[in-house]
């Protein structure tokens, strides 16, 4: 019977790196920090510690690279996103494919965003890496000012609030703060909101006539 790193090896590079790389986090979530070990690792998918030095250098370079693999799979999603014709509608796809991954593979969104290797410091290149997830939304945000549906100004900054409150929802979500019967409504809800508050269409209270206001 043969290991997963020789089933892997008959797929190529790729796929060598993808199977230490999902030991490793599984691992690194099922038995914590002191689990992810060269050795161990090698151990679980049957090769020598050899290929993991020559591929990673050790157990910091192996969680510099969980980082990066964790972002660049929300970017390769990102780009099945469909533009189309509607940019908020693909502001809001983007959004939901965020909420989909997350869910989809919660120890890589930990590796990202939780730091559960308390030494662990992102190289620079890393986060270079980590940066390029985002320009998609950068993109998105600036197609829907160009339109008329955004309120001109900085779309960096304003993707990094989408950003701010898409990680808020999903971190609680995979907290157990919201039961999954409620977290899709209010993650929904949530995006709606951010949009609606540097949307150019006034609110319902915006239209209110302003002596009406001050009597309610």
């Amino acid at each position: 019977m043969s290991t997963p790193y020789q089933e892997a090896q008959r797929a190529g590079q790729d796929a060598v790196r993808a199977v230490i790389l999902d030991s490793a986090i599984t691992l690194l979530v099922s038995e914590g920090p002191a689990a992810l070990t060269v050795r161990r690792i090698a151990t679980e998918i049957g090769s020598s510690t050899k290929v993991l030095y020559t591929m990673f250098g050790g157990k910091e370079g192996l969680v510099d690279a969980l980082y990066r693999e964790g972002f660049a799979r929300l970017r390769r999603a990102q780009e099945q996103v469909p533009c189309g014709d509607d940019p908020l509608a693909y502001l809001t796809g983007l959004g939901l494919v965020y909420r989909e991954r997350a869910l989809a593979e919660p120890a890589y969104y930990r590796v990202m965003f939780e730091q559960p290797v308390l030494e662990f410091r992102p190289s620079a290149e890393a986060l270079a890496v980590a940066e390029t997830a985002f320009g998609a939304s950068v993109a998105a945000v600036e197609a829907c000012m160009a339109a008329g549906i955004l309120r001109p100004g900085d779309a960096y900054e304003l993707s990094k609030l989408f950003w701010a409150a898409s990680h808020g929802a999903v971190s609680l979500e995979l907290a157990g703060h919201f039961p999954a019967a409620d977290a899709g409504r209010r993650y929904d809800a949530l995006m709606a909101a951010v949009a609606r508050a540097f949307s150019t269409r006034p609110s319902p209270v915006d239209r209110e006539p302003r002596e009406k206001r001050r009597i309610a």
